[in-house]
């Protein structure tokens, strides 16, 4: 059993290597540059290990990239003209079974005409729209200093995500359709140090109903932090460090916790809903999901050639949805698909990727690219490489592989999507392991993905063939190959920069505060 373990544990490497690279889709496609509201940069979802929330699965999509905390006067509110999804696969077939979509809408205050300020005196003065979000401190929501406010509704569709039975997800207290989205963190004269913008953020997670479930959820969507831990500049400057400094282990968190990201925000879409509510039957069965986020946009968008008055008036959006951004496991899009193919990678369906995509799996690029940075670490030479297939297309067998999919290509589609198994005890955040899978943690990456996995570190060993160098692998994770194949196999490769559980926070959301767009100016 010890050594069956430790198998599958090494196995667990493989599921990351069709996202070998070093930065999760922040900006990884050409069009997607263009409209960065709907730009999806990384996709969590693990089984809550908040104490006594025992049965929960959090699922987190993050989406406009890099924030600069300081970014005013308007910030980053997502956009009203796009639809943003969490889509969840419970039976393996490569579609989607359950999907939460995200819709919002920006408001000005007194009925769109914004907080108004009279300027002037007598026949002189009039009354004058102020430039700014808020015209004094905040505390709460829907604070009279307030010009500008954001909320979002949340449907439950189950079934295709257009054609299925759609559900309005209601707030446990008083059944609202509409939930309220704290403002983002401006800065502490407008709204404390991070405690008292903690107090405040706090206040916008909701407890929800979500028709067909019967325990109660929770949601909360707002500003965070930047969760992701990469050292982002030098991986795309051709990996610009000695070969000696990242394949050494005693470098892995060298260069900090969060590398260039960390002084960047996000914005974070996160649920956190009863495992049995997304598994195909509420007890036994299928445990494992597969899941991914996608961003829609309306076909037609017209700009308005007169002279706009009002939120989004500018322009004007309708026809059919049209998906510009999908994300499962981190780094797929970012250095696996091709540059030709990417814009069709994020407008894809999983259950297309087998016809789609097959080749940058079975063929990667990426140790081909490594091996010519630094010529002594030879990339593997097993084609097709069955090793990732078999991991990035079904799922572990044992730990996160759908019941019906009995082989690569048997009983079910070979798909990209982040997978789950429910019944995996979660780790407590202070026992944690960053390898995930790698190092025996089965409750972290590649089954599913919590914020502290080091995705990075774990991709680029995998990719350069760790899972060849394993010998007497069981029936099932024979993966063909051995380690004559990968003669970089065993080179513990980190890009410099790790964080950690302990790093975020035990509680739901579990992402940190969000930045400050500015502190406190001294006194002196």
């Amino acid at each position: 059993m010890a050594f069956k373990f430790k198998q599958l544990a090494q196995a667990g490497l493989l599921l990351a290597v069709a996202g070998a690279a070093i930065a999760s889709s922040h900006r990884e496609a050409p069009f997607i540059t263009t409209v960065p509201k709907a730009d999806g940069t990384d996709f969590y979802m693990f089984n809550s290990y908040e104490p006594n929330r025992t049965g929960m699965v959090t699922l987190v999509a993050n989406y406009l990239p890099l924030q600069d905390p300081y970014g005013g006067p308007n910030y980053f509110s997502l956009d009203p003209n796009a639809l943003y999804e969490i889509h969840v696969d419970n039976n393996g077939d490569g579609k989607e079974d359950i999907t939460f979509q995200f819709r919002f809408s920006n408001t000005l205050a007194n009925n769109g005409a914004g907080i108004a300020l009279p300027i002037g005196t007598g026949a002189n003065q009039k009354t004058v729209a102020i430039p700014l979000r808020q015209a004094g401190p905040v505390t709460a929501a829907n604070s009279a200093n307030l010009s500008y406010n954001e909320s979002y509704t949340v449907t439950v569709v189950r079934g295709d995500r257009r054609s299925g039975t759609r559900s309005a997800v209601t707030n446990a207290s008083g059944g609202s359709a509409t939930f309220a989205k704290p403002v983002d963190y401006i800065g502490e004269k407008t709204f404390g140090n991070a405690a008292a913008y903690d107090t405040y953020a706090n206040s916008f997670i909701h407890t929800v109903s979500i028709p067909g479930c019967s325990a109660p959820a929770k949601v909360f969507v707002g500003q965070r932090k930047e969760a992701f831990s990469v050292n982002l500049g030098t991986i795309f400057d051709l990996v610009n460090a000695p070969a000696a400094v990242i394949t050494s282990e005693a470098n892995a968190a060298a260069l900090g916790k969060f590398g260039e990201l960390e002084d960047k925000n996000v914005t974070s879409l996160a649920l956190e809903v009863p495992a049995s509510c997304l598994t195909a039957t509420a007890t036994g069965g299928d445990r494992v999901i597969g899941g991914w986020t996608t961003a829609s946009m309306r076909q037609a968008r017209l700009l308005n050639g007169a002279t706009p008055t009002g939120l989004q008036a500018s322009e004007r959006a309708g026809g059919a949805w049209t998906q510009v951004s999908r994300l499962g496991h981190p780094l797929v899009n970012e250095v696996v698909i091709g540059l030709r193919d990417k814009d069709k990678f994020n407008g894809s369906k999983p259950l297309n990727d087998a016809t789609n995509f097959a080749d940058y799996v079975t063929n990667p690029t990426l140790p081909a690219l490594i091996q010519a940075l630094f010529p002594t670490a030879l990339a593997p030479t097993n084609f097709p490489r069955t090793d990732l297939m078999t991991v990035f297309l079904t799922g572990l067998p044992g730990l996160n592989r759908p019941a019906n999919i009995t082989a690569i290509g048997a009983g079910g589609p070979l798909t990209e999507m982040l997978r789950l198994n429910t019944s995996t005890p979660p780790t407590p955040a202070a026992m944690q392991n960053v390898l995930g899978v790698a190092a025996g943690d089965n409750a972290g990456f590649p089954n599913g993905r919590r914020l502290g996995d080091d995705v990075v570190d774990v991709s680029l060993r995998v990719a350069m063939g760790a899972l060849c160098t394993l010998t007497g692998a069981s029936d099932a994770l024979k993966v063909g190959c051995k380690p004559a194949d990968a003669p970089a196999g065993g080179v513990p490769f980190v890009d410099g920069v790790r964080a950690a559980a302990t790093d975020f926070k035990t509680v739901f959301p579990y992402l940190n505060t969000p930045l400050p767009g500015a502190r406190n100016f001294p006194a002196n």
